[in-house]
């Protein structure tokens, strides 16, 4: 019979360690396990988190393969529902989200590249084109920025 989280010594467990020694010092797999909370009667919620990493077939994106990983993908792994397969792509979109600027009145676009470190870091995960359109003002001022369309690859 497996090890149950409860039953490793306190500083060994996702929660604890965090709290103890902070976010830095989890592995992937124990901040994924802190999401997923629960793991089955077979597994923790470590290893099932550990099976949820070892779908990236390429290693090479790190755990950005979350990003583009599918629920259906995701709920392939037995003790990964729907829910906690929804939960982790919920993750994914907020790291997207973090990572874009929350107040775009205090940017000015004098040139491409102004706009291109705005659009970089949300746009570089993604699989489909995506048209946008740029409102600014009289003085060049970011007001908004809105999806006017997008499609998915189709690779030949």
């Amino acid at each position: 019979m497996p090890i149950k989280i409860k039953e490793l010594p306190e500083l060994e467990r996702p929660y604890e360690k965090l709290e103890w020694y902070g976010e830095k010092a989890l592995s992937n797999a124990e901040l994924l396990a802190i999401i997923i909370k629960t793991g089955t009667k077979q597994e923790t919620a470590v290893q099932l988190a550990q099976k949820v990493l070892n779908l990236n077939d390429t290693k090479t994106e790190g755990i950005n393969f979350l990003r583009n990983i599918s629920i259906e993908e995701l709920t392939q792994i037995n003790g990964i529902g729907k829910v906690k397969a929804i939960q982790l792509k919920a993750i994914g979109e907020l790291t997207n989200r973090m990572a874009m600027p929350t107040n775009f009145k205090k940017i000015t676009i004098k040139e491409p590249y102004d706009l291109a470190k705005i659009m970089m870091e949300e746009l570089r995960f993604e699989k489909r084109e995506i048209a946008k359109i740029v409102i600014l003002n009289n003085k060049n001022e970011v007001l908004k920025i809105k999806d006017i369309a997008m499609r998915r690859y189709q690779f030949c």
